[in-house]
């Protein structure tokens, strides 16, 4: 089957967070909320599913059946990654399961340590269990790729570091960490006697001549003292839904993450499993021609910030359908993300509620229609050229 990603779907009438939080001449390329309808086995699925009538509480045993045999042969196909039916637990997010991992696995007063700039509800999980915050800053290299210095990395820990959360694929910055970086910082944790919580969530949004390997699946001595989380909704675009796992391979760990939420995290809702296990069932076919989409996407955004958007730099993703823009040295004063919304009318994420390091640079999400992303930069580089301020910044 063909799907049509050039299809512009009117989305303030289906309540969209992303295109109703700014007023209506606004072009929103902020929240990793991709603008494509999902895929067509999940509709049909959903559809069949709607049409029993019938909404009342789901079982523990309907989601299991509906996705755990679909996420252990998934997960053995295409890592070589073996675990079992008892190493899933199912939560309705992954922001949430982030949170279960440090209420259940630390106590207040130790760390956890996170890398920046990063998606911003890891800057929140210290501060929601009563744990020490801990940060090391990734290096932003000439080329705008992002590496690891290891002294500072392992200058990050200290008595007190409990947790060690890694974002892989990194949203904001589209890096897919390779095997050798990956054997370092579990070495790094292991050594220090530090649990790994691993976020997954863009695993399947991956670029050609790249390759996810799940951190916990390196060694068995890895996966004892990692969590990892992934879900369905990034991927065929269905986070409405609110359906995440976790995969934990350590029983002690996962009896503490059972009674973390002490009653206040729900059960995912009925329709979240019927909508995950159409997806990786059936949407290899629309995922196929979806990573084509977003990796032309990519490249025309590139290309059109390297020659047509002044004192701005972009390197290319990795994964992830978002990109990381560096606009210290554009004609701009104070925030770029301020300076866009005000001037061009395209709501991109503000670089600095990623942490350390976010100063200066803007998120933006290219999982959309192609006229919709062209449209938004000319827009910018119009607010660009009508600047009439000479090239500077307000960030040191």
């Amino acid at each position: 089957m063909h799907y049509d990603f050039d299809q512009v779907i009117p989305r303030r009438p289906t309540d969209s967070v992303k295109w109703n939080y700014y007023e209506d001449d606004v072009l929103p390329l902020w929240v990793a909320d991709m603008d494509f309808r999902s895929p067509e086995p999940v509709l049909r699925a959903l559809h069949e599913r709607v049409s029993q009538g019938i909404f009342g509480y789901p079982t523990i045993s309907f989601v299991k059946n509906e996705l755990s045999d679909v996420l252990v042969e998934r997960l053995q196909h295409l890592y070589g990654w073996q675990i079992t039916n008892e190493d899933l637990l199912y939560v309705p997010g992954v922001v949430t399961g982030l949170n279960l991992v440090g209420h259940g696995l630390a106590q207040r007063g130790e760390g956890v340590l996170i890398q920046t700039p990063v998606y911003p509800p890891f800057l929140k999980l210290a501060s929601n269990a009563g744990l020490l915050s801990q940060e090391m800053e990734l290096t932003c290299e000439v080329d705008g790729r992002y590496t690891i210095d290891w002294d500072a990395f392992e200058a990050a820990f200290t008595a007190e570091t409990r947790l060690f959360v890694l974002c892989n694929p990194h949203n904001p910055i589209g890096r897919v960490f390779q095997r050798d970086e990956l054997e370092r910082m579990a070495e790094i944790c292991l050594r220090k006697g530090v649990m790994i919580c691993s976020d997954e969530i863009h695993c399947d949004l991956l670029y050609r001549g790249q390759q996810h390997i799940p951190i916990a699946s390196l060694d068995p001595e890895v996966a004892k003292n990692t969590i990892t989380l992934m879900a369905p909704s990034k991927t065929y675009n269905i986070a409405g839904l609110q359906c995440s796992f976790a995969i934990v391979q350590n029983a002690d760990l996962r009896e503490k993450l059972h009674h973390a939420d002490k009653g206040l995290a729900g059960w995912v809702n009925l329709m979240a499993p019927v909508a995950a296990s159409a997806s990786y069932l059936e949407g290899g076919e629309w995922l196929e021609q979806l990573l084509a989409y977003l990796e032309v996407n990519r490249d025309t955004l590139s290309e059109y910030v390297a020659n047509r958007l002044p004192g701005i730099k972009m390197w290319r993703p990795e994964g992830t359908y978002l990109a990381w823009l560096d606009c210290r040295q554009a004609k701009i004063i104070g925030d770029p993300g301020e300076f866009f919304l005000k001037n061009a009318r395209v709501g991109l994420n503000e670089g600095h509620t990623f942490g350390k390091g976010g100063e200066g640079f803007v998120r933006l999400n290219f999982g959309c229609p192609r006229a919709i992303l062209c449209e938004a930069l000319e827009r910018m580089r119009a607010a660009l050229l009508a600047s009439p301020e000479p090239i500077r910044t307000s960030i040191v």
